[in-house]
Formats: C-alpha cells, structure tokens, sequence
C-alpha cells in the first residue's frame, strides 16, 4: 500500500468521462487524445506522448479537457495552487463534460474531507498531523516484516508450479499484507479486509455492493479506532489518534476518513509497480542481468523502474481560476490531465528518455507528484517494490515471461496496469 495524495487523486480520475472517449464527445480530426483508446497505446503508450510533446504539449481536447505533457509544465502545474484537487470542483467539472460521475460523487462525499481531496489550509493542516504518524522511521521499521511477506508468498508460489501470475500470486497480496501490519489489524480479521477489498474494486460496476463494502469497513475502522484511544499500541492508527501540531488533532470524523484513504488509496499502485518494473527488467536482459550482478543497485533501480514505466500516467486537477500555461490559459472550472508518464520521458529533462538505466543520475521523476501533494506514501511504495522485486532476482536467476504469455493492459488511459504476468523459472 502507498498511501498517496497521487494515487487518490488518480482513482477518481478514473471515473464516468474519460479523455478522447467517442463515446462522450466523438474526437475532432488531428486530436491526438482520441488516440489514448486504441490497442496501441495501451501497448506502448510513449510514442503518442513524444507527439504530444512535439506537437501539442499544452493541448485543449473537444471535449475542453486540457492535457500537459513537458515536464516543466507538469512540474509548475504540480505546485500551483491555483489548480485545484477539491473534490467538489472535481465533480463539478465532471459534470460540466456531459457524464454522471455520480459514483465518484458518492464516494468522494462519504470518505468527508481528506488529504487526498482538499486544498491549502485544510490539506496542509490534515497532512501535518498525519505527517507525524506516518514517518520514514515508522516505514523503514517495516522493512523485515515486509521481507518475510514476499518470502512466503515467493515460497507458495514457487511450490504451486513452475509458473505463476506475478500480479496475482505477490505484487497484489503484498500491500494489503503490508499495510495490515502497519494498521495492526489482527490476523484473524484479515481475510474479512481482503473481502471488503475486493467489493470496493466493483465500485464502477456495483456501486450498492461497493457502498456495502465501505460500511461494513468504516464500522471496523471505528472499533480499531475506539480500541486504540483505549489502549495505544505501536501501530499507524494509535499514532494517529495521539498525534499533534499546535494543540490541534484530527477529529473522529477525520480520523476515519484518513484511515479509510491510507489503507485503501494506494494498494493497486503498489502492485502494478512491482508488476510494470518486473516486465521492463525482463524486456532488459542487460539491466537484469546488471542488478542480479549489483544487489546494492535495487534503490535506485526502483526509482527508474517508476520512472520508465510508471502505474499512475497522469493525475487531474481542475482550474480555480483562469491559469496561463506554456502560452495557452486554462479558464476557471476546466479540467486538466497532467501526464507523469509523458514528463518522466522528457528529453528536456533526462538524458536518452526511452533506455532503461538502473544507475541513472539526478532521476527526478515525478511519478509520485510534485509539490503540496507529493506522495506520502512513496517510501512504503518504493520498500515494498526493492524487497518483492530484488527477492525475485536474487532467488529465481531463470526468471523469464512464460512462452505464450498475452500482456494485457487495462484500458484506462490515466492507469498503466497488467492484468496478468505470467512468467516462468
């Protein structure tokens, strides 16, 4: 799990109105966003976003979506606060394109003001306070748990065949084994928080299933919360019940709320970024091979890895009033996508963009954002990638794709996710 400002923000982005989709707004001649819906793209979506650089990089779609994709553009727009993560204004400019984000407003609406849908002073105040629970020393304390979390699963996946689903057998597991551990959820209670898990990944399809799923999770949330002001441990939810700045706590309501976020907002990035590195070091056999050779290079390996080929693509923000970019003006209330997976190919900003470089110097992507909602949860994210995939190197040297394996890509143009990666060893 990497509980991220990043990764919220990226799932209600992923609601009712997508970019360039006919079915909302059919795509005018010579709009390369219409493009984001095709098989190719979802196959290898970096040749569009090097057009896009080139040819349009602050890009008005039909449907009044705007798209940046240079890197100095996304990274200033990253910091602006006049572009806003609001939840309402998100909804809002959903709305004005024409579709029924009714689920993104229900679910929104429930989850009550968080970090992960406010702006300056209340995302400030909110993320001091959970700042002081979620440290880097409270993540690094993870670090033997977390090992011996991929050891058993490498070990049952191991013994179940000679092949196994990576996503499915360890990249998905982890997080939520993880961020149990973090919250000190009991063990007999986990297979129930797999099973709410599993409901709230229906929300687009089953919006009553995935609402049963949030109340049946918010009314265990309650208890471990009551629990802990009765008897703190040494869990991430104790810390927050006792955590401080100027005399100010989070409220019961905040605390729910902020609970609910950072166990559910990052688990699928965290798996797919386990799951894209893994496929990028496969398509590397030198780069592979370099790491099978230089342990010590996992760090910053994960950090190109999340660079090359990161799961979140692009976040939204919406206007909160009119804004001048590159030359062109975003006007009060428009949407625009802010495309980390164009920026971190940038050859403005890194050298050789498109090669795969494990030891690449200066590596300042910006796949866990940039700014007042740089990704808290980035460190958990980045831990659990180093152990799960150095574990798969070091343990299984014949580690290859499986002959006939199919890589299909979910069709979600803000999203670069695997449905499967069946390999062999």
């Amino acid at each position: 799990m990497n509980p991220t400002d990043t990764v919220g923000e990226t799932r209600t982005a992923a609601g009712p109105v997508g970019p360039g989709d006919p079915a909302a707004d059919p795509e005018g001649p010579g709009d390369l966003t219409a493009e984001m819906h095709t098989p190719e793209f979802r196959r290898d979506p970096y040749p569009l976003y090097a057009r896009m650089r080139r040819e349009c990089p602050v890009h008005r779609s039909p449907q009044g979506i705007w798209y940046l994709t240079r890197y100095a553009d996304v990274e200033a727009a990253l910091g602006d606060l006049r572009l806003s993560n609001d939840r309402d204004r998100v909804t809002r400019a959903l709305g004005a394109l024409g579709g029924n984000p009714k689920e993104l407003s229900r679910l929104t609406s429930r989850l009550g003001r968080v970090m992960t849908n406010t702006d300056p002073p209340d995302h400030a105040r909110l993320r001091k306070l959970v700042n002081k629970a979620f440290t880097a020393r409270r993540v690094e304390a993870l670090r033997e748990r977390v090992q011996a979390i991929v050891d058993g699963l490498l070990d049952r996946a191991v013994a179940a065949g000679p092949a196994m689903d990576l996503i499915e057998a360890v990249a998905s597991p982890l997080p939520l084994s993880v961020v149990c551990e973090l919250f000190g959820i009991p063990p007999e209670d986990r297979s129930r928080v797999k099973t709410w898990f599993r409901r709230l990944g229906s929300l687009t399809q089953d919006i009553v299933q995935a609402e049963a799923a949030i109340d049946e999770f918010e009314e265990y949330l309650s208890r471990l919360i009551r629990q802990r002001r009765a008897d703190p441990g040494e869990d991430l939810i104790s810390a927050l019940v006792t955590a401080q700045a100027r005399g100010d706590q989070l409220t019961d309501a905040e605390l729910l709320s902020t609970c609910f976020v950072l166990v559910t907002a990052g688990d699928e990035t965290t798996t797919h970024l386990i799951g894209n590195g893994t496929l990028a070091l496969l398509r590397h056999p030198d780069q592979l091979a370099r790491l099978r050779d230089e342990p010590s290079l996992i760090r910053t390996a994960v950090d190109e890895l999340v660079r090359y080929d990161t799961p979140t693509q692009a976040i939204i923000r919406v206007a909160a009033e009119d804004v001048p970019i590159g030359g062109e003006t975003l006007r009060e209330g428009e949407l625009v996508f802010l495309s980390l997976g164009s920026t971190n190919r940038d050859p403005e900003r890194f050298d050789d963009p498109d090669r795969l470089d494990l030891s690449r110097p200066g590596n300042r992507h910006l796949s866990f954002g940039n700014g007042p909602h740089f990704c808290l949860g980035g460190p958990l994210a980045k831990l659990q990638a180093e152990l799960a995939i150095g574990t798969l190197v070091r343990r299984l040297p014949q580690l290859r794709l499986a002959d006939g394996a199919v890589l299909e890509w979910r069709p979600n143009p803000l999203q670069r996710r695997l449905s499967a990666l069946t390999l062999t060893y």
